[in-house]
């Protein structure tokens, strides 16, 4: 039986840090274009993480020009995800911040956490 579940296991990819709610992070991801390759760097705020084993996904958003939100779902265990890059933890007091959608400018904020 646990041979069956070891053949399921996603491999691990050391390249991706514990990673909480609030955090901004960057996130290299390799794209296809036409035949080339080339990996694309996603900066932003986690608003949610999904750990569903081999589902387990990342919602990153951030805000791109003139004020226009962007979201995208990165799934964990791809192998197109080069790495993620923690660049600071922020305090927040949920899980899922879906609040910051309706938020822009100053108030879209997170309080940086101190270690």
């Amino acid at each position: 039986m646990t041979d069956i579940m070891d053949a399921i296991k996603p491999a691990k990819n050391e390249n991706i840090p514990k990673m909480r709610s609030g955090d901004s992070v960057s996130v290299h991801f390799r794209i296809s274009e036409g035949d080339r390759e080339r990996v694309q760097e996603f900066k932003g705020i986690v608003i949610r993480i999904r750990r569903g084993g081999n589902d387990a996904n990342v919602t990153v958003r951030r805000t791109a020009s003139h004020g226009i939100g962007v979201e995208r779902t990165f799934p964990i265990h791809s192998p197109r995800l080069e790495k993620i890059e923690l660049q600071r933890r922020a305090k927040v007091r949920r899980s899922r911040l879906y609040y910051l959608r309706d938020r822009t400018g100053k108030r879209a904020r997170l309080k940086e956490q101190r270690d």
